[in-house]
């Protein structure tokens, strides 16, 4: 137990240190982009038209890409802070690199971060585990020290413990179980039927879904079933009135002069 509790406080400084080197390189990149774009900003800047021309936007240049130009040209930045075509991608490529390399660190802390959770994940569970052994356990040396002449001394752990073994004997959890179980037992057959389909229905997301489309289904058929059914009267409606009509016209056209005769 004080094993885990121990490896579980290093893997939270490990977390801890993990989660600010990550901020960290996080800024180093963000950094390194702002000097890409201004870098390429340079890149698109006009060349002066002589050699005597001053440029006005080296203020705008950092510091770090300043002291590159220098060692690449021999000198400070001076009135001529132009870098040759090939310098310049030489530069780029220093500095995308640097970038890359940053990033894949990142993303191999951003791996460990996500490896340590899930150890602390485990070990919190493992903690639980051990602290629901710990109750049964005192559970138990409760029960043999309720015998005469067993009767010992208390610690620490038998402190931290009688509380959590105090609460799983709350009367009022335990009434409220035996209500909820009364109620289930007084329900009648069909009753309880319902109520243990609904749980498993509710419970699980496949047999959700499959209630879901098989309500949908029934709807449907029920309703194309009405529908043909009112259909299928209507046309014998429509039949039926159709040939008395023409059987009554039939009988004024042929018969009519026999009738009168």
């Amino acid at each position: 137990m004080h094993s885990t509790l121990g490896r579980y406080a290093e893997l939270q400084v490990e977390f801890s240190a993990a989660v600010r080197t990550s901020a960290e390189q996080k800024e180093l990149i963000l950094k390194l982009e702002q000097d890409l774009s201004t870098i390429q900003a340079m890149s698109s800047l006009p060349r002066p038209d002589a050699d005597g021309s001053e440029v006005t936007n080296m203020e705008n240049i950092p510091e770090p890409i300043k002291e590159a130009s220098a060692m690449f040209t021999g000198s400070g930045v001076g009135p001529h802070p132009e870098l040759p075509q090939g310098q310049m991608d030489s530069l780029l490529s220093i500095i995308s690199s640097q970038r890359e390399r940053f990033r894949s660190r990142n993303q191999e802390l951003e791996a460990e971060n996500r490896s340590l959770q899930q150890t602390m994940q485990a070990l919190q569970n493992e903690l639980d585990s051990l602290r629901a052994d710990n109750i049964k356990l005192y559970e138990k040396i409760k029960f043999l020290q309720s015998y005469p002449g067993r009767a010992g001394g208390s610690d620490d752990t038998d402190v931290r413990y009688s509380s959590q073994y105090e609460e799983r004997l709350d009367p009022f959890a335990s009434f409220s179980k035996k209500e909820r179980q009364r109620r289930y037992l007084s329900l009648s057959p069909w009753d309880k039927a319902t109520l243990s389909l609904g749980r498993v229905i509710l419970s699980n997301k496949v047999a959700r879904t499959v209630a879901f489309f098989y309500t949908l289904f029934l709807h449907c058929l029920v309703f194309l079933v009405l529908y043909k059914t009112a259909w299928s009267e209507s046309i014998g409606r429509d039949c039926s009135a159709f040939c008395a009509k023409k059987y009554s016209d039939h009988l004024h056209r042929f018969h009519e002069n026999e009738q009168n005769l």
